[in-house]
């Protein structure tokens, strides 16, 4: 016989796939740690976004003490994040807020929030609840489903 034939040149072949195997888990175990610290760090952004604004916002109305802008960087900070952007136009203020991302080379998630009046005009009083259907009571309730099944 010659060398690489007969039943022992397979010997070892088994250890390289389990090898390669285990890489192939450990990648995607990092990849999906790493898509995890993405979303848990936009989680963060939108939350940390959005109490700022609603802090800036409280500020511009006369409700707290301290100017908009200022009130909203702190309150980002608190929450993990940093302001990045801060703009009032009228009663609306916006905020655009960076939370950086635990997993080593991913950038800042960022997240951009407004609060303010609501810019719908509210229906009149009388029409407020004539697109809602009237219920039924109970009994004609219970009435209309038993003769639907008889």
């Amino acid at each position: 016989m010659s060398v690489g034939e007969g039943p022992g040149r397979d010997r070892g072949s088994a250890t390289v796939l389990v090898i390669m195997g285990i890489g192939v888990v450990l990648l995607c175990l990092c990849g999906a740690l790493a898509l995890l610290s993405a979303v848990q760090a936009s989680h963060r952004a939108r939350a940390a976004a959005d109490l700022a604004a609603l802090a800036g916002a409280r500020v511009l109305v006369g409700g707290a003490a301290g100017t908009p802008c200022e009130t909203a960087r702190v309150v980002a900070a608190r929450n993990g994040g940093s302001l990045a952007e801060c703009s009032i136009a009228g009663d609306d203020i916006t905020v655009s807020v960076a939370v950086r991302a635990r997993w080593p080379g991913l950038g800042p998630a960022r997240a951009r929030a407004r609060a303010g009046p609501d810019p719908q005009p509210e229906p009149p009083a009388d029409r407020a609840y004539s697109q809602i259907p009237p219920r039924l009571p109970r009994h004609q309730v219970a009435q209309s489903l038993s003769a639907s099944v008889l």
